[in-house]
């Protein structure tokens, strides 16, 4: 279900709060579906019950949407089951758990297994995803829970162990152990983290690895490999990153076909090591291998240095056992470097962030996280090629303090991974959603603008190329690309390709050195407003207008109500035939009056309303100069331009900023379907903004910038405003 304006953004300050209060940290994971592993566990034993998950039901909902759907001729003989009920003696593990314990079913998530394949060569990883204490014998309770990474939250999701089979063997993932079950039901809590087993069907091993570890990935296509590949795979796996590869299959029909080489193309593997071995023939030349996995559990590589190749004949018998070598149809094998560039068309390196690894040995990358938003009419301004909306787009300022330390490098740069993640597209793909073509780009901020956090206006982009990008936009769930970039300040636009598409996004900076990143205008900041004053002088002709009408309406009191109000500005209004304007509405005649009404009359009296047409007159030429097409409105992408030379102007704050999550709000709440705002939903806006801002200041007696409202505080203020 769609979020409401108000609604998402409740949610979104919802999740900060439970951010600042620890809720999504490793030690705090945020209960998926407000469910409590321990509570439901404890709950259960105390029935002498099994778990049954209302949440995820043993039904055709939680196998899929269309080809796993109610239609679908695959699921009518499929039959849940517990482990229980499919062999004797099940076991969570068994001695451990490992690369073996990994076999794809009917289900084409080879990605995920790739990934799951990567995760059991850290016991840390693995046991941080798979909690430990988990059986089918002390404290039983068909209840079960996995922990994984979700778009900068770590989320505990709780299943039941039933799960699909198919003649009582197991229909999706299973171990080469019959009786073990923990890799079946770590695909069956992820596959509740997207709403079905169907949604995991067809992906990166990124993704999974990712989601394992909160990691960063990047992509490199092997005819574009660098030179020094060899070192960064060595130097990733020392660091503990988890690493996949594939060969692209450019036919559909020969998807995940093997080779005679006994490679599959279309078909994610893991890469398990990286090493260097000595031939006795050649004792002063070193061999590079690297070992890989098929999820498969079989169908291996049968050249140079495959299992039982005449190479690992030249090897010392302490070569042999460093590199681990064994002769089994396990879906495990080696092969030379060399070949490995050959055959394989990319390959997959996911960084982990620092609370991954706590091991000192460990080298370490820092990483600054930043939550965004593309909104239609607001900040969906697409990619360069739309010069009059990109620069709409959120932005994020980027300082690399320190520069690699590496004794090989000569320059003084700093390497760093810039990683943008749309969310939530594989868990919305049975409503018909689909990826966004996505992409960034980087700007060197000049140097007298270092530490001036405004948002960068059209002209900067129009006569400043980026400093770096994206190699290209695509519709993947996450672009990243590794960059080399001087000390300095910089500027990073995400965005979709085309303009107005809305979605959620994270973007994450993941360097070898120290580096801050935060998004531009994240913060609301103002000076105390102070009221302008009335205009001094002669009084114009308008003005005199405006005091006769005022005196014929407000009579003897000489006070008006907002309908009195209404009466006024429209008579008047409707002389600016430019404004191309209906009237203002009784609405937003009292929003007026609650701004403008000192003695809380409800009324406005001629000092009052003098003020009031103070403001409405100088907002009138803010306006204009925004309508420069004289179509009578403002498009929405300029209203924050507007927005902002109206507050300055007359609140007297020179340094004020709203943050982006207010633009969004202000155009969803004020934009018509066009995307365009009137000049009564202009005037409307100011005065609700400038309303709101004099409450707060009002009830901040202490200017420390926060308040504290009781329920019943809350509603006066915001009911009247």
């Amino acid at each position: 279900m769609p979020y409401t304006p108000s609604g998402f953004f409740c949610d979104r300050l919802i999740r900060e709060r439970e951010r600042r209060d620890g809720e999504g940290s490793l030690n705090k994971p945020i209960r998926f579906n407000g469910q409590d592993y321990n509570t439901l566990r404890q709950e259960y034993l105390q029935r002498k019950s099994l778990f049954e998950d209302d949440a995820f039901p043993a039904t055709v909902e939680s196998l899929g949407f269309k080809e796993l759907g109610h239609k679908s001729n695959k699921v009518k003989n499929i039959v849940w089951k517990r482990p229980k009920e499919i062999c004797e003696n099940p076991q969570f593990i068994v001695g451990g758990a490992s690369r073996t314990d990994i076999c794809q079913g009917e289900l084409g998530d080879c990605w995920l297994l790739a990934a799951i394949a990567c995760l059991t060569l850290n016991e840390k990883l693995l046991y941080r995803v798979i909690p430990r204490e988990q059986s089918f014998s002390e404290n039983y309770a068909g209840i079960f829970h996995f922990q994984f990474w979700r778009y900068g939250d770590w989320v505990d999701v709780v299943i039941d162990d039933r799960v699909p089979t198919f003649n009582n063997q197991l229909v999706f993932t299973k171990s080469a152990e019959r009786n073990e079950f923990w890799s079946a039901l770590l695909e069956k809590a992820y596959a509740k983290l997207h709403g079905s087993y169907e949604a995991l069907k067809g992906g990166n091993t990124t993704e999974a690895m990712e989601d394992f570890t909160g990691g960063v990935t990047e992509f490199y296509e092997m005819k574009e490999a660098p030179k020094e590949l060899y070192k960064i795979m060595k130097k990733a796996l020392e660091r503990g990153s988890l690493m996949g590869c594939s060969i692209d299959s450019l036919v559909p029909a020969r998807f995940e076909t093997r080779t005679v080489t006994g490679l599959v193309k279309g078909h994610a593997y893991s890469v398990t090591a990286v090493e260097e071995c000595r031939p006795s023939q050649h004792k002063d030349h070193k061999v590079r291998l690297v070992r890989l996995r098929n999820p498969w559990g079989q169908v291996e590589w049968n050249g140079p240095w495959s299992d039982n190749s005449k190479e690992w004949a030249t090897l010392s018998k302490d070569e042999k056992e460093k590199l681990q070598h064994q002769s089994a149809e396990d879906g495990e094998f080696w092969m030379s470097f060399e070949d490995f560039k050959k055959n394989y068309t990319k390959i997959e390196i996911c960084n982990l962030t620092p609370d991954a690894l706590e091991d000192d040995k460990i080298h370490k990358w820092t990483v600054s996280v930043n939550e965004g938003r593309w909104v239609r009419g607001c900040s969906a301004g697409g990619c360069r090629n739309y010069p009059d909306t990109f620069w709409t787009n959120p932005q994020y300022r980027v300082r690399l303090l320190e520069e690699d330390d590496d004794p090989d490098d000569n320059e003084d740069v700093c390497t760093f991974v810039v990683a943008l993640m749309q969310k939530n597209k594989r868990r919305e793909r049975k409503m018909g959603a689909n990826l966004f073509t996505i992409g960034f780009a980087i700007y060197e901020v000049p140097k007298e603008m270092h530490g001036n956090k405004q948002h960068m206006q059209k002209d900067f982009f129009l006569f400043n190329s980026s400093k770096a990008r994206s190699k290209s936009y695509i519709n993947l769930r996450e672009v990243t690309q590794r960059f080399r970039l001087s000390p300095g300040e910089y500027v990073i636009v995400p965005s979709t390709y085309e303009p107005h598409q809305e979605g959620e996004f994270i973007l994450r900076v993941f360097s070898e050195k120290k580096n801050t990143s935060e998004e531009i205008e994240n913060r609301i900041e103002a000076d105390h407003p102070v009221p302008a004053p009335a205009s001094a002088g002669e009084e114009s002709e308008e003005d005199h207008q405006f005091r006769t009408i005022f005196q014929e309406i407000a009579g003897d009191e000489m006070e008006i109500t907002a309908n009195e109000l209404r009466n006024v500005l429209n008579r008047v209004i409707t002389k600016h035939k430019d404004l191309n304007t209906e009237g203002f509405s009784l609405e937003s005649c009292r929003s007026m009056i609650a701004l403008m009404d000192m003695d809380g009359t409800g009324r406005l009296n001629l000092q009052e309303f003098r003020h009031l047409w103070n403001k409405i007159k100088q907002w009138q030429g803010i306006f204009k100069h925004y309508n420069a097409d004289q179509s009578g409105s403002i498009n929405s992408y300029e209203m924050r331009n507007a927005v902002n030379d109206a507050v300055m102007c007359l609140m007297s704050c020179p340094g004020f900023r709203l943050n982006n999550q207010l633009y969004d709000i202000i155009t969803m709440r004020y934009a018509n379907e066009n995307m365009n705002i009137d000049f009564d939903s202009f005037i409307s806006c100011l005065v609700r903004l400038e309303a709101m801002f004099r409450a707060f200041q009002a009830f901040d007696q202490d200017g420390d910038g926060t308040i504290r409202l009781s329920v019943l505080e809350w509603l006066q203020l915001t009911m009247y405003a």
